[in-house]
Order: structure tokens, then C-alpha cells, then sequence
């Protein structure tokens, strides 16, 4: 719901009544205004095992980490633990069923994000950068929609867009309202669809200047190289360079307004019959026929137009996208190496469910290497840093301070340079371990600026340090762990840069 400033002004009467005449009387409209944060300090129970457990493992992948009220309320879904793990995994799949008016409350305040698209050019690029990182951070600690998030930064990697190049400054905003979120637990054609047509995408890799205007101009091919080598068949999918160019020639002609070249329906999407190129092409073997020369204007037009949508059609239920895409998820919950098995079996389902993608992440976290691989994956410092505030129960507004911790780790949100997106492997996030440690020090000794952790609470909440340690390791601690913790005179931190809680 959103609640225009007019509005808010309109209800001042009826807040400082809803005041005096208690909560029960709130109007609906107004409730967003008096959202309070889940009460986290209820009953508790920590992991008993000594090493992680069917629970802490979900909680563990297809979150951003367990707060300390998670891993006995999933426990809580059911009788036994198996059936509890597949309880939690079936509401994680459908985000819509859960509340999530807290997290939503928290990114209010970024009225830019909810602009019309038009006017989100009158906002300074730096500006909306913070408030779309802000946002970010916030729902990953915050949100109930957990794997719902997950999946959003995994999307926005996947179709990565760099905001500083032209546009996509203000466009980017834009991009990940509308198409990243609303599909990340939908279909994927939907999502390539909406991706292709993105204003922000159509800038980013130059589909805006993709032209045939005349005999000799050749298309641009940079979006057709990036739709086919990293959004659908891969770098190994079987097509050649002439597909490349097939797809390109299918593809002039889209285009959108831009601020050098009108001030009116900025960031516009429109398709220019006059520049798309009208012969016959092939692509992936199929043919598209060229465009009669008799047929009518406006018949032409729908015929140039369809040629985006006929390409997508080939490419976005491909076999050989089927299996890039389940390599990339497999190794986001599995393995940097992603098991063949488990590739086969969720391409499988991918084609089968025709790219939904609730169902092949229902078939990806049942395979037994899923079931069976734990803490093996190294946290990137997005998750690092955000699993550390979830596991604190730190409040936080997600601001400057924590921004630079992102910024000094490589890892903020909407800054990778290239269509590739921050990589999933460990090995381009090792060179971030002491700043890792840094973080760990200034949250447990609360020198971050607008977070704070109350360590006492959280050993109250815990029952005790070595609850506390085993809630924040996913596991019992072993003798080591707990001789470390009470000879150092900063065992929280420890705790957070110990390799078993940088593991997932």
C-alpha cells in the first residue's frame, strides 16, 4: 500500500484519535505508520548437533542467515525435521502467504524507488544509488521473504546492470522494481522477456542504438552477444557467431527515449519499424521470414516488433539454457563445482515446469547433494555482513557505515562493472578476510554508526554464551571453539569471523 504525503496529511486527525483510542482502532491505511519490528525474543531453541543439521542447512542456504528465533520456529513446522525442512522450503516458495509489512515499513522512507520512471531522473544518480543500497541491505536482514531475496540478488547478478553508464543512472531504480523483483519467484521467459525490454537494459548494452536504417549499416550486436552468452544458452550453448548476429538483426529497431535526446518520456520503450532490418534470418537453425514489403504499415510493424519475442521464444526454454541456468543454481546452493546429477535433474524440471522457477528450486533443494552438502560455501561479503547483523539481531538502518564495510569488500549492491555480475566462486572474496574481521569487531563493540547490537539481550534471548554460540555457528561449539570464545576478550567477534560462521 502506498500512502501519498497528501494522504498522511488528510489522516493527521485520525492518527492523533487512533493515539488516545488504542491500536485496535487504527485504520487499515494507517497501520503501515505504526509497524513494529517481530518480536525476536521469544522462546528458544539452538542447534543440538555437533555438526549442522537438516534445519540450520536451509536456514543457512536459502536465507541470509538464522536469526535467533528462526531455527526453533521452523523446527515447529512439523514433527520431524525432514518434514519441517520441506514446511519451511514450501513457504519460502511462496512469499506472497508471508508478512512482510516490517521489512516494507523499514524501505518506506526511499520515496524515490517508488517514483513514476519519468521522474526518477529528477533525482541525483548518487542519491538513488543509496537509496536502492539501502533498500537492499534492509530487506535482506529484515524480510520474512527470505529465499524471495535470495533469489532477487541472484537475478540481479545474472542480469547485471551497471548504473554508471548513462542512463542506468536513473534506470536501474526502475529495472529492479519491475523487473527483477516481481519475477524472481516467477517464470523465467517472463523474466527474460521483461529483461529484454528493460530501459535500463536497452541502454546498458546498447539495444538502444541497435539500427538498420540503411543498406550498409550493420546492427549492433553487444546486447545479442551478452542475451545468448550469459542470460540464456551460455558460453557453451551451441551457437555460433552467426546467431549472434541473427539475433542482433532480429532485435534493431528498439530503442528508448533518453535525456540526449528529449526532456518528454524519458525512459520510454519504443520500437522503430523505419530501422529494423525486414530480410529473412535464422537463428538456432529456425527461420524467421523476412517481412512482405506489400503488407501495410501497421502490419509491418507488428510483424518487426514479434521478431523480439520469436527470438525469445527459441532461446528462453532451450535445452541448453535449461542447463546453464541449473549449473548457476546449483552452484549458488550447492557446490562451486556444481554436482552433474543435480544439474540434470533441475534442468529437468526447469524444461518441465517451463521455466517456473519455484519448481526447479523445489527440485534443485531436494536432490541428495543438496540434502547432503553442508557448510562447504564461502559467504560473499554481502551475505557475510548480513547474516552477521541477522545473527546479532542488530538493528540497523542500513546506512552509510555499513556501505563502506560493502564498498572496502568489493561487494555492493549495483556496482559490478561488467554484464557478468559479482561472481559466486570463492576465490575473488578471500583478499576480503580482514576486513571481514574489521566488520566482526566494530559490530560486536557497536562503532557502526546507526547499528547496534544489545549483546546482553542476545545472551539473555540465547539462554546463555553457549547457546549463543551455537545459534550463531549453526552447531554445537566443539572444545576449541568454546576455549577461544572465553580467553578472548572478544568472543562475539570471533565468533563472526570463525570459519564455521563464514560458511554456509
Amino acid at each position: 500500500m502506498s500512502v501519498s504525503r497528501r494522504h498522511f496529511l488528510q489522516l493527521g486527525g485520525a492518527a492523533t484519535l487512533a493515539a488516545t483510542a488504542g491500536c485496535s482502532r487504527v485504520p487499515d491505511v494507517l497501520k503501515a505508520f505504526y509497524v513494529q519490528r517481530p518480536n525476536a525474543a521469544g522462546p528458544f531453541q539452538p542447534p543440538a548437533s555437533d555438526s549442522v543439521d537438516l534445519v540450520s542447512h536451509a536456514l543457512n542456504r536459502l536465507t541470509f542467515g538464522p536469526r535467533p528465533q528462526d531455527y526453533q520456529r521452523v523446527k515447529q513446522l512439523a514433527p520431524s525435521e525432514r518434514s519441517a525442512f520441506k514446511a519451511f522450503i514450501e513457504e519460502q516458495l511462496q512469499p506472497e502467504k508471508l508478512d512482510d509489512a516490517y521489512a516494507e515499513y523499514r524501505v518506506r522512507e526511499f520515496e524515490a524507488l517508488h517514483e513514476p520512471l519519468g521522474e526518477l531522473f529528477e533525482y541525483k544518480e548518487k542519491f538513488l544509488l543509496e537509496q536502492m543500497t539501502r533498500a537492499t541491505v534492509l530487506r535482506a536482514v529484515f524480510s520474512e521473504r527470505q529465499l524471495f531475496e535470495v533469489m532477487v540478488q541472484f537475478w540481479t547478478d545474472h542480469f547485471n546492470i551497471d548504473p554508471s553508464k548513462g542512463d542506468c543512472k536513473w534506470l536501474k531504480a526502475a529495472d529492479d522494481r519491475a523487473v527483477i523483483r516481481p519475477h524472481a519467484l516467477g517464470k523465467f521467459p517472463e523474466l527474460l522477456r521483461a529483461s529484454a525490454t528493460s530501459p535500463a537494459m536497452l541502454w546498458y548494452l546498447d539495444g538502444r542504438v541497435n539500427r538498420k536504417s540503411r543498406p550498409e549499416d550493420k546492427p549492433n550486436e553487444n546486447y545479442a552477444r551478452e542475451l545468448l552468452e550469459l542470460h540464456t544458452l551460455g558460453v557453451h550453448g551451441g551457437y555460433t557467431q552467426r546467431d549472434v548476429m541473427e539475433v542482433a538483426r532480429c532485435l534493431t529497431g528498439w530503442t528508448v527515449r533518453g535525456t540526449r535526446q528529449s526532456r518528454f518520456g524519458l525512459g520510454t520503450v519504443e520500437f522503430h519499424f523505419g530501422q529494423h532490418d525486414t530480410g529473412e534470418k535464422t537463428v538456432l537453425g529456425q527461420v524467421i521470414p523476412a517481412i512482405p514489403s506489400k503488407l501495410k504499415r501497421e502490419a509491418k510493424e507488428e510483424l518487426g516488433a514479434k521478431e523480439l519475442e520469436r527470438v525469445l521464444d527459441i532461446i528462453s526454454l532451450h535445452p541448453a539454457t535449461a542447463k546453464f541456468l541449473a549449473t548457476k543454481l546449483c552452484r549458488r546452493f550447492i557446490a562451486e563445482e556444481p554436482p552433474p546429477a543435480a544439474v540434470a535433474q533441475v534442468a529437468d524440471a526447469f524444461l518441465r515446469s517451463r521455466g517456473d522457477i519455484p519448481a526447479t528450486l523445489r527440485a534443485l533443494f531436494a536432490t541428495e547433494d543438496f540434502l547432503a552438502t553442508r557448510g562447504n560455501k564461502f559467504k560473499r561479503p554481502f551475505n557475510f555482513i548480513v547474516s552477521a547483523l541477522r545473527a546479532t539481531n542488530a538493528e540497523t538502518d542500513g546506512g552509510r557505515r555499513v556501505n563502506d564495510f560493502l564498498l572496502r569488500m568489493g561487494h555492493a549492491p549495483f556496482q559490478f562493472p561488467t554484464p557478468d555480475g559479482y561472481p559466486e566462486e570463492a576465490a575473488p572474496w578471500l583478499g576480503t578476510l580482514l576486513w571481514r574481521w574489521n566488520f566482526a569487531v566494530a559490530l560486536s563493540e557497536n562503532r557502526i554508526k546507526d547499528t547496534r547490537v544489545e549483546f546482553a539481550a542476545l545472551k539473555k534471548q540465547c539462554g546463555g554464551e553457549r547457546e549463543m554460540m551455537a545459534h550463531v555457528l549453526g552447531r554445537t561449539p566443539t572444545a576449541v571453539e568454546v576455549e577461544s570464545y572465553h580467553a578472548s576478550d572478544a568472543g562475539l567477534a570471533l565468533l563472526l569471523a570463525s570459519p564455521a560462521f563464514q560458511m554456509s
